[in-house]
């Protein structure tokens, strides 16, 4: 299976498959969504490496659905992909948070060369190794065994706890949005869910008392943050 995971959102049903079956066949894995809001749907369910976005799209726009997933991920690549081939268009897409942009009609392997080095400038390929193993204050954090250790004390984590923690340190001293954790671990971010998220928080803030240099905040409105306090 490819390292990396593509978003694309294109509302052509032609363009849009021929892309993810020439991806796929580069050795990407891609999710199609037909409009923007199919989209944002599907990026907070998922963790993507890069994003490819048609401007004209109906319900929500490239331009709408970028400002929105930058809010929740500064960092994400992502790439327009329009017909459109006005200035303006190009400065606005680049002002408000993407990375490059491809006009069609486009050749795929020029579309596969601006991708992949977008991929390495970002620092992509790194995501899967460093994900498995992370630290924070005096916490050592296996993803994979799911084992926080803490000097010398390790404590095992539910499913759920290492999930939550990772997307936690992922977005480290920035906002983790609720509706996003919600999604991604549990599927639905329902009232029962949101609850249960509530006490996993809990949960974790137990684990992490021993370091007072690491804290979760609650964003009131927006969801959570792990800080790290410098010293």
């Amino acid at each position: 299976m490819s390292k990396y995971k593509l978003l694309i959102v294109e509302d052509d049903p032609n363009l849009g498959q021929i892309l993810k079956e020439y991806l796929e066949i580069k050795g990407f894995e891609t999710d199609l969504c037909r409009d923007g809001e199919e989209g944002l749907e599907a990026y907070k369910k998922e963790e993507y490496h890069a994003c490819l976005f048609d401007i004209m799209m109906p319900k929500m726009d490239g331009f709408t659905l970028l400002e929105k997933i930058r809010k929740i991920d500064r960092d994400i690549p992502v790439i327009f992909l329009t017909a459109k081939s006005m200035k303006e268009d190009t400065l606005h897409g680049l002002r408000i948070g993407a990375d490059d942009y491809i006009t069609k009609p486009f050749s795929m392997e020029e579309l596969l060369l601006r991708l992949n080095n977008i991929l390495k400038r970002s620092g992509a390929s790194e995501i899967d190794s460093s994900s498995e193993e992370m630290k924070f204050g005096d916490f050592e954090f296996d993803y994979t065994q799911r084992m926080l250790n803490f000097k010398g004390n390790t404590t095992k984590l539910t499913t759920k706890e290492a999930e939550l923690l990772k997307l936690l340190v992922q977005n480290k001293n920035k906002t983790l949005d609720r509706s996003v954790a919600l999604n991604r671990i549990w599927k639905d971010d329902s009232y029962f869910n949101a609850r249960s998220m509530d006490v996993y928080i809990a949960k974790l803030r137990k684990m992490l008392k021993p370091d007072d240099t690491v804290q979760i905040l609650t964003v009131h409105g927006e969801g959570f943050k792990l800080i790290e306090l410098k010293e």
